[in-house]
């Protein structure tokens, strides 16, 4: 596939989403427009956008990549999934309420008022901290990508091709903020999904398969287990892990995140934002089946015509994040080839732009303050939000460069066991919030939750002689919120609340 088909493909679709930023903050381009939308967003808008930032570039090459992994992974990473469900559900039913009762911008404005200033500063500051992590473990995936297919060949060093990511990502939204993401992930989404079904349909075809002897040949082939319950002590895969995990990493990383409640928050009403979760829901499921499916099928063809998992230019060794890359674009033909570079493409940028959004939403709600203030919409406020923005984008490619610098591993893994350490405490202030009727030693809540991943990281690293040989996986982030709730049982105390907590 030549570079210079795929470079003027990718600028086209920018120009698209320019050309819908500027639509869409036409009439306003405020910090009311660029934080909630108004709160006037349409519910199935929303959850159609969202499937786009909730799967991001990782489920799209991560995750059919991990399937014929060495380590065997084949469809157990579904285990995870069936958890993201029910921790779906849970935000739909208990979280969102909260929020909507409360009327808030930033979620983590019920910390301040339930438990105190520097509670609400630490969940604030975790959040940063944890979302910038992931967005730029996120977008790396997709510059590896195009620097590997696209750049190289242009002789585009790496920290460029970054900046010019993060300078597309910047430029639409920079204006509408969530109103503009709204529209444009939708677009995106319904690009990737397409992506997905037309992916899977030139695979089958290079196969000679048709749909429903794809679905045998894959339930029959080496890649299709699903539920692991062998050696529970040992085992990443085991299904209570991979269960618990997905449970728990899906409340902390979405219903304590500011990023995709950001988008519920922006609704008129509380049922129309749980609507939105439960359709959101039910569609994630079955497209990560899809996703899965594509995997085994990408190995079945690897094998069928000899082609090897890819090297890491740095690290020599295999990558199996680049096997969905290398085969769409070096192995099928011309439209299979765009089609792919469509779906990852609308896969990261919809995560990224989101996450950037707000990255710039919190910043300015919970440290500058500018929703109390009586001039928020003035152009001083809109100029300082625009450094903002700026700035969390200068923050992302400097996380990005280091961690091409550092990384040796899948992606998939990386941004699930950074989200262990850093959402853990998000987990635990929440709990205690809404299960414990006490008050806390408000300033010593940032030791307890500095102190909470260090003590997971030790446990993680020596669990295997202190517990038996147990090995954590996913699971990890529940026990990092467990150490921060007892933490927090610790330096709490009596207090009156009021009725509406």
């Amino acid at each position: 596939m030549s570079p210079a088909i795929l470079l003027s493909f990718l600028i086209g679709y920018f120009l698209i989403l320019i050309v819908i930023a500027f639509a869409t903050s036409k009439k306003s381009s405020d910090n009311s427009t660029f934080f909630i939308a108004n709160r006037n967003s349409k519910w199935y808008l929303v959850a159609f956008g969202m499937i786009g930032t909730a799967l991001s570039g990782v489920t799209f090459i991560s995750v059919p990549g991990e399937v014929g992994a060495p380590s065997g992974n084949q469809f157990q990473y579904f285990q995870f999934v069936l958890g993201n469900a029910i921790g779906f559900i849970i935000i739909a039913t208990v979280l969102l309420p909260l929020y909507y009762r409360m009327k808030l911008t930033s979620i983590y404005s019920y910390i301040e008022q339930r438990l105190g200033y520097y509670s609400y500063k630490t969940a604030a500051s975790i959040f940063l901290i944890s979302r910038t992590i992931g967005s730029a473990f996120r977008l790396y995936l997709v510059v590896i990508v195009l620097q590997r297919f696209i750049f190289d060949s242009y002789g585009i060093p790496f920290w460029a091709t970054v900046l010019i990511s993060l300078g597309l990502i910047w430029s639409y939204t920079f204006k509408g903020g969530l109103k503009t993401i709204i529209i444009t992930d939708t677009l995106q989404t319904f690009f990737l999904v397409l992506s997905v079904f037309l992916t899977l349909y030139f695979i089958c075809n290079s196969l000679d398969l048709d749909i429903p002897k794809a679905f045998e040949t894959v339930k029959n082939s080496g890649y299709s287990k699903i539920f692991f319950y062998e050696d529970f002590l040992t085992s990443n895969f085991h299904f209570s892990k991979q269960l618990l995990g997905g449970i728990f990493v899906t409340i902390a990383m979405t219903g304590l995140d500011q990023d995709l409640m950001q988008k519920n928050l922006s609704m008129k009403t509380i049922k129309e934002a749980q609507k939105n979760m439960f359709t959101f829901t039910g569609v994630f499921v079955v497209l990560n089946i899809f996703f899965l499916s594509v995997g085994a099928l990408l190995y079945i063809y690897a094998t069928k015509n000899g082609i090897a998992i890819p090297l890491d230019h740095i690290t020599g060794k295999p990558r199996t994040d680049f096997l969905f890359p290398e085969i769409a674009l070096n192995h099928l033909s011309v439209i299979p080839a765009i089609v792919f570079m469509l779906g990852l493409t609308a896969a990261t940028f919809a995560t990224t732009d989101s996450a950037l959004t707000a990255l710039t939403t919190s910043f300015c709600v919970d440290f500058l303050h500018m929703d109390k203030r009586e001039d928020s919409n003035s152009k001083e406020a809109v100029k300082k939000r625009h450094m903002v923005h700026i700035g969390f984008s200068i923050v992302l490619f400097l996380v990005i460069i280091i961690f091409n610098a550092v990384n040796d591993e899948s992606v998939v893994k990386g941004i699930f066991k950074v989200a262990s350490y850093t959402y853990g405490p998000l987990l635990g202030l929440y709990s205690f919030g809404l299960f414990v009727k006490r008050g806390l030693h408000d300033k010593l809540v940032p030791l307890v939750c500095i102190l909470s991943p260090a003590v997971c990281y030790l446990l993680n690293a020596y669990s295997a002689e202190l517990l038996g040989g147990y090995v954590f996986s996913v699971e990890l982030i529940l026990v990092n919120g467990l150490i921060t709730f007892i933490g927090l049982l610790l330096i709490s105390k009596k207090t009156d609340l009021q009725t509406k907590f």
